[in-house]
């Protein structure tokens, strides 16, 4: 498979019931309502995305802080995700937080799913595309934010769309 085809392509694409059978396998319980989702095995996974994109999206790795270009994208568009290409955020809920990852402060309804991180000394509220479960980042309380939230995102996991061009 075609490591920079278009992740919403058909040939790319397998869809299955939800996206929430994967995020629960991998030990979660998500919160959002189920919506039709993509599945695709590990193998195909691993095959779709480069392995830096494979790590954060499908084994919950993070990024570097300041590593990553849509820290600074500052351009009218959409934020897909790098999975699958659902829109998970817009340049208006992006906002600087000065934390080295593009921070969002709003999440279009039923776009992403939680659960509760316990790999670090503290919880943290993970969230994932809830269209193929790819791993985003987390969301934290920011009194900074224009909504008092933060969702954190890894720039691996997200693909920019400018306002005026095609894409999912």
């Amino acid at each position: 498979m075609n490591r920079n085809a278009d992740p919403a392509s058909p040939d790319a694409l397998s869809l299955n019931e939800s996206a929430r059978d994967e995020l629960t396998r991998r030990g979660g319980e998500p919160d959002s309502a189920s919506s039709p989702g993509v599945a695709l095995s590990e193998e195909a996974w691993r095959a779709r995305l480069p392995p830096e994109r494979y790590e954060v999206l499908r084994r919950e790795g993070t990024e570097r802080p300041f590593s990553s270009p849509l820290y600074e994208e500052h351009r009218a568009g959409r934020f897909l995700c790098a999975g699958c290409g659902e829109e998970l955020f817009t340049s208006r809920m992006k906002y600087d937080s000065g934390t080295g990852w593009p921070s969002f402060f709003e999440v279009p309804a039923g776009r992403l799913e939680t659960r509760v991180d316990r790999k670090l000394f503290m919880p943290r509220t993970e969230y994932h595309c809830a269209r193929c479960g790819g791993h985003q980042g987390h969301v934290f309380d920011d009194p900074g934010s224009p909504s008092g939230k933060r969702y954190c995102n890894n720039g691996l996991a997200l693909r920019f769309v400018p306002d005026g061009e095609p894409g999912r």
